[in-house]
This record gives C-alpha cells, sequence and structure tokens, in this order.
C-alpha cells in the first residue's frame, strides 16, 4: 500500500515505550531517512520520497529496500545488521513491531555502535593514527575483491554521466563563478578524455563492481573487530556499479580536504600493496577530482534550497570546488630512492615523503620488506624464514619493484622506492627506470654511526622488518662502492632528516 503520510509511524518511533525504554530516543535525520537511536540499538526508517535517483514512495518499495540495505551492507558489516521490523497497526489502533495487523512501515534494526567511534566524530577529535589507516585499508580491499563484478558499459560511460550530472549541478547553483564552472568543465572533458580507455579496460578486466559507493568518513567506525564500513547505496546499483578505485576515491579526497594527506597516503598504499592494483594508481587524482565535485555541488544545491543560514554551506561549497580544480592540475612525475642500512630510519623518512612529494593522493611508496613478505604470502608483521633472504629472491625483489615503480610512473604517477640498496648494481637499476623514462632521479643514502644503529634495531617493536644485530653487522661489513646518492645525515631526530632529505629533493636532479 502506498503511505506518503509517515506522522504516526514517526511518532510511535520517537516513543521510548515503543522499545520499552525509559530513556529519551535520539533522531538523526537525512533527506531520505529517519534513524531512531536506543541503548544498543538502532532503526533505520526510509522516508517516503520519490526522488531521480530514489524512490521510496511505497511500502512495498520502502519493504524491498530495506532487504537490499540488509544484504549488501551484511556483506562487509553482518554483525550490524540484524534484519528487518515490520510496524503494524493493531485492532485497537495501537501500532506495534511485528504484529498481526495491517502493515504500515517497515524499518531496518541494526546493533548501535558509538558515535565516538564515528570516523568522522574520530576526525574532529584527532584520535586517527597509522595504525587504524592501515586497518581501514586492509578492510576495504577484502570487501573490494569479494565484490562481485558487474559488467554493464559501466567505465567511461559511467563517468560521464558522473561529470554531466555535476555540470548541471553547477549551472542551477549561484554559489560558484560561471567562468570557473565553464574551466573546471573543460578540466574535466579533458581529463576524462585522458582516462577514458584505462577505465574501459578496467572494466574489461573485473575492476568494475557494486561497491559501497558512498565511502567517506561518515559511513565508517572502529570497533573492537576492527574499522567497518556501513549505509551504503542500497537503492541505486548504478550509483554503486563503480570502478573500485572510485569507491576508495571518496574516502581518500575526504581524508585530504579534512587535512589529512599523510593518513591519505597510508591508505592508498596499503590498499595497493594488497590489491597490487598499481596500474589504476594514475586515475586516483581523476577519481578524487570527481568526488570532491559532486559535494561542491550537492552543498550548492542545498544552498540553493534555503539552508545556509551562517554562510558555512557556501564556505565548503566553494571549499570543494577549489579542490576539485586543483586535482585535475597534474603535476610532473619523479622518482626517488630512499636507501641505507637497517635501523637508519628508511621507512620512517619514506612515510613522511610520500604525501609531501606530490599533488593528492601522494607518492606511490614501494618497499621491499612488503614486496618479499608478499612474495611468500607473509603478512607486514610477520617474520619471514632465512630463504626469503637469499641473493636470487633478493633480485627478485628489487626487479618488482622497478618493474612497478615503471608501471606508476609511465601512468604519470611519482613514486618513493625504500631498500637498503647497498649494492651499486640495485642503486645503479633504480635510477635507469628513471632514465628510460625521462623523470627526475633523486637518490637519498641515509647514514648513521653503528651504535646509534644497533640501539634502533634493539629497541623498535616488530614490524615489516625482519633486520636483526646480526644482519646489521653482515651490512657494517660490506663495500658499499661508489656511493653518488645524497649521503643524509640520520642520526638526529626525523624533522631534521625529513629537513635534509628534502632540501637535496629541491636540488636538479
Amino acid at each position: 500500500m502506498n503511505i506518503h503520510d509517515q506522522s504516526a509511524v514517526i511518532a510511535f518511533l520517537s516513543a521510548p515505550e515503543s522499545y520499552g525504554e525509559a530513556g529519551a530516543v535520539k533522531i538523526i535525520e537525512t533527506h531520505i531517512s529517519l534513524v531512531f537511536l536506543i541503548d544498543g540499538r538502532a532503526y533505520k526508517l526510509k522516508r517516503a520520497v520519490k526522488l531521480p535517483y530514489v524512490d521510496f514512495s511505497t511500502y512495498a518499495l520502502r519493504l524491498h529496500y530495506c532487504h537490499r540495505e540488509v544484504e549488501l551492507n551484511g556483506r562487509a558489516t553482518p554483525d550490524l545488521y540484524l534484519g528487518i521490523r515490520h510496524i503494524t497497526r493493531e485492532a485497537d489502533g495501537t501500532l506495534v513491531f511485528d504484529g498481526k495487523g495491517e502493515p504500515l512501515d517497515v524499518v531496518v534494526e541494526m546493533n548501535r555502535f558509538a558515535q565516538h567511534d564515528l570516523f568522522d566524530r574520530m576526525a574532529t577529535e584527532g584520535k586517527f593514527d597509522a595504525t587504524l589507516m592501515e586497518a581501514t585499508a586492509r578492510m576495504i580491499a577484502a570487501v573490494h575483491a569479494d565484490a562481485p563484478v558487474v559488467r554493464a558499459g559501466s567505465g567511461s560511460a559511467n563517468m560521464a554521466g558522473v561529470l554531466e550530472i555535476n555540470a548541471a549541478g553547477f549551472a542551477t547553483s549561484h554559489v560558484f563563478e560561471p567562468q570557473a564552472i565553464a574551466r573546471l568543465n573543460e578540466a574535466f572533458r579533458t581529463s576524462w578524455a585522458q582516462w577514458a580507455t584505462l577505465m574501459d579496460q578496467r572494466e574489461n578486466e573485473g575492476k568494475v563492481r557494486l561497491c559501497h559507493g558512498d565511502l567517506h568518513l561518515r559511513n565508517l567506525f572502529d570497533s573492537p573487530a576492527g574499522p567497518r564500513m556501513f549505509d551504503c547505496i542500497d537503492f541505486n546499483d548504478q550509483i554503486a556499479t563503480i570502478d573500485i578505485l572510485y569507491d576508495l576515491a571518496f574516502l581518500l579526497m575526504d581524508l585530504w580536504h579534512r587535512g589529512f594527506p599523510d593518513f591519505a597516503n597510508i591508505v592508498v598504499n596499503r590498499y595497493l600493496d594488497i590489491s597490487r592494483d598499481d596500474e589504476g594508481f594514475a586515475l586516483l587524482p581523476f577519481f578524487m577530482a570527481v568526488r570532491a565535485a559532486v559535494r561542491a555541488h550537492v552543498t550548492g544545491t542545498q544552498i540553493e534550497e534555503g539552508n545556509d543560514p551562517d554562510g558555512k554551506l557556501t564556505q565548503d561549497a566553494k571549499a570543494y570546488f577549489d579542490f576539485a580544480a586543483s586535482l585535475l592540475v597534474q603535476g610532473a612525475p619523479r622518482l626517488v630512492a630512499i636507501g641505507g642500512l637497517s635501523g637508519s630510519g628508511k621507512s620512517t623518512l619514506a612515510d613522511r615523503l610520500a604525501p609531501r612529494l606530490a599533488g593528492p593522493p601522494g607518492a606511490r611508496l614501494i618497499e621491499s620488506d612488503r614486496i618479499r613478505k608478499a612474495m611468500f604470502g607473509v603478512a607486514a608483521n610477520e617474520r619471514l624464514p632465512l630463504e626469503a633472504y637469499r641473493p636470487d629472491v633478493s633480485a627478485k625483489v628489487y626487479s618488482t619493484m622497478a618493474d612497478l615503480a615503471r608501471l606508476v610512473i609511465a601512468g604519470g604517477g611519482t613514486v618513493v622506492v625504500n631498500a637498503v640498496f647497498d649494492r651499486t648494481d640495485d642503486r645503479n637499476a633504480i635510477r635507469a627506470v628513471a632514465e628510460q623514462l625521462h623523470v627526475p632521479f633523486t637518490g637519498l643514502w641515509l647514514e648513521a654511526g653503528a651504535s646509534t644503529l644497533q640501539s634502533r634495531i634493539a629497541s623498535r617493536p616488530k614490524g615489516q622488518s625482519d633486520a636483526t644485530l646480526d644482519v646489521l653487522e653482515r651490512q657494517l661489513s660490506k663495500d658499499l662502492g661508489p656511493m653518488d646518492w645524497h649521503r643524509v645525515d640520520a642520526a638526529g631526530t626525523i624533522d631534521a632528516v625529513l629537513l635534509a632529505a628534502e632540501t637535496f629533493l629541491r636540488q636538479p636532479s
């Protein structure tokens, strides 16, 4: 039956006695739903609306999409989505859950998580750290790996449709300058043409899947079991049938825009370490720009509807618009290699440099420890057997790093390679990659005294490096050969090392 007036249902869901609760019910409203929060549970009601992209106008449609919401979100977060509850009107006129009377509406029942565990709140409160971001990348990569592949002409054609919607949204807004709109639309058309072939190729390779579709900071939360995503696009498969990297790009855009470039770079690098989707790295600035433009035009629409009394939305819309434009300005690729003996701080410096060497989402970070462990199917924080360090294995590791660097740079990305590089041949080979592709190369050799290196190795926690004091002793006894990389004093603080490295990076290669 058609239920356009949901006032009775909303009143029922707003009353604590409907749940046997004594406390107040907290209500969260969006343009297409209302969420009623009680102790330990959340109940989501779909508004009886019909919009160009969603139709919840009838009970039958809301019932269908409630089932769909539980089904789709249950792929990633089965312990959050409990099922659906029917709201019925009994013979005496009262409304109850799952009664025998006339069905009026339906809600999705969920376990409730603490609002302070929402990524959006954690970002505001400064509670992000590298460990959480790495876990988030692993979670998203796992969900994408299991997502169903869709082949429906959704590659470049799908993105063209998004750009058309954005252009139409900008055209009806008074927030943005007409000339700026024209420049942005033209920049998007140029960028789309540049990447159309790759987008279509990726669809043919199964990289277009039924994804989350709305993967930003307000749709992620932390839990005792690790980061989780929720509230995916369940009402329109076309919106959610996208390139997996376009799905990821929303989170990357949100992190970078909110002032967390280091965390955005961690997410993208850990994701690519798992997915090995390095060829798609080149698309991320474009995908992030589209996400920012969508945010700009949607926010602009809210303003046109009179929802900006204090001017905050206007400020946000313009910031997203400008961010989208900046993402379409491509910087020149370069290759930076960081070498040094164990304990010299290569990984720490690489992590600090990668977000700073290129525009969003930063540089692709290729690390020998991660490559080697991936070859043996071992997690980054697990120790490898001794045979994993045979010379023939190490040769394959360095060859793989060079191949990955070549792939990313050829697509226009900047790369940071992190390895010991204590052999002249390995240093020459990575420089040759830059020379072959005609991009600038900078080699940084980190050095510190033996006692400093020994102290660092002895005190550092378990991590991606398997280096021990015995390994360091063997390295110290080796002849490094001629060193034509920039020597960086790595004995001081990371800030001092970073400053010295950036000084060398500003010099002509």
